[in-house]
């Protein structure tokens, strides 16, 4: 949610980072005339009720006096009628504007990119093409599509054997590595009630990729994300406290609306799949400082697994509605020859936390301010076992696995697929 003061305020500006990201001007204009006139209908609506009191206080002063109130009723009667439908204009254009306002995206920052741009790249990629194989061919039935498709239908898969492992090992050597870098881990819901994805920015934004539960009005969340956010919902935050910093791991649940035909092989896009999230409540001012540290922290995960990537600057046009500016770290993939995104990060700036009323009280005093919000991907588990497979085979089939999860429970190595 925008800051309705800015948007006042600066006005041409605000204006022109919309259009930067392809946003509808008129949906802007639509909200600043629906603020003029809230701003117009508040004052006349508060003098109708002080004179609904004054004459409220002569009628009954005519009442003790024995005086006749008569004219003092009809005037009552008249004001009472005015504050009425004044008051119920007000509240529409209230509602109209809390709906427009929540059809804006976030301001991009000023150094998100006009078109997606590789900013950086790391480790040498494994040539395609050349005898390479991908995921399903490396594990095998390890990976059962066939019978997860008969369980649930097309994008589930069962992931059995040693892989199942190989991902609670990931999952608890992240979580690990995390709580190093100040991160309390969390386990949280995942079914969510509709203002936890409006906090988010996910509704009105992303409905066709959310599975919802209409008999208890809850949803299916994409990604803790989603809970994490809501975790302090509501509160003031004492600057001194800040950052609070979460790492979720969950299932996450996406119906993949739109995306027919692509991806179908395998578990690259899937409607279930686990991932450890790294959540931070931040100052204001902290916020791009964070969201860049978000960035290495991903970047050390996928450096110590042994995984060539590169770094994306994401372009405004593809920020989703909530973030202000992203970068996605895209690992090599050699079973489909490029680079396919892993992990994400956002700096979110105030638009959630204005959402979800999360404020800071500053150290120095004053009145509470809107803190921001950062998150980003530590681990998307099956995307990162696609890329453990794919960039760890060796010529016979068999596959070799990071060190750093051997000491977690994951096996050395796979054997070839049977």
């Amino acid at each position: 949610m925008l800051d309705l003061r800015v948007l006042r305020q600066e006005t041409e500006a605000v204006r022109a980072a919309l259009g930067r990201r392809g946003a509808d001007l008129a949906a802007l204009d639509r909200v600043l005339a629906l603020d003029e006139r809230r701003r117009a209908l508040i004052p006349q609506v508060e003098g109708l009720k002080a004179e609904q009191n004054a004459a409220g206080g002569a009628i009954a002063e005519a009442k003790r006096s024995g005086a006749d109130a008569s004219a003092a009723l009809a005037r009552m009667q008249e004001v009472a009628a005015r504050a009425k439908a004044l008051g119920g204009e007000l509240a529409e254009v209230e509602a109209d504007l809390q709906a427009a306002l929540a059809g804006l995206p976030n301001l991009p920052d000023p150094t998100a990119a006009a078109e997606d741009e590789v900013v950086a790249e790391h480790g040498e990629p494994r040539v395609a093409g050349e005898g390479a194989l991908d995921h399903l061919a490396l594990a095998g039935d390890r990976i059962d599509m066939e019978r997860g498709a008969r369980l649930s239908g097309s994008r589930f898969a069962y992931l059995r054997g040693e892989l199942v492992f190989l991902e609670l090992a990931l999952v608890r050597w992240a979580l690990e590595k995390l709580r190093g870098h100040g991160f309390e881990p969390v386990i949280p819901p995942v079914l969510v009630r509709e203002p936890a994805l409006f906090g988010t920015g996910f509704l009105p934004d992303t409905e066709q990729q959310i599975y919802h539960l209409p008999a208890d009005e809850l949803y299916l969340a994409g990604t803790s994300e989603v809970a994490l956010a809501s975790l302090h919902a509501g509160e003031i935050l004492a600057e001194e406290e800040l950052p609070r910093l979460y790492a979720g791991f969950s299932p996450c649940f996406r119906r993949e609306a739109g995306a027919a035909g692509k991806d179908t092989r395998g578990i690259f896009r899937v409607h279930q799949f686990d991932k450890v999230e790294m959540f931070g409540f931040v100052a204001p001012e902290e916020s791009v400082a964070w969201h860049e540290r978000l960035l290495a922290i991903e970047q050390e995960i996928l450096g110590e697994l042994g995984i060539p990537y590169r770094v994306v600057n994401i372009s405004v046009a593809e920020l989703g509605a909530s973030a202000a500016k992203k970068f996605d770290c895209e690992a090599w993939l050699p079973g489909q020859g490029r680079y396919r995104e892993l992990t994400s990060t956002s700096n979110t700036t105030d638009f959630q936390a204005r959402r979800l009323e999360i404020r800071m009280r500053p150290a120095g005093g004053g009145r509470p301010v809107t803190l921001h919000t950062v998150n980003g991907t530590a681990v998307a588990v099956g995307r990162t076992i696609i890329a453990l497979l794919e960039n760890g085979q060796r010529p016979d089939g068999s596959v070799a696995l990071p060190e750093v999860l051997t000491a977690f429970g994951a096996p050395a190595e796979l054997a070839p697929a049977a």
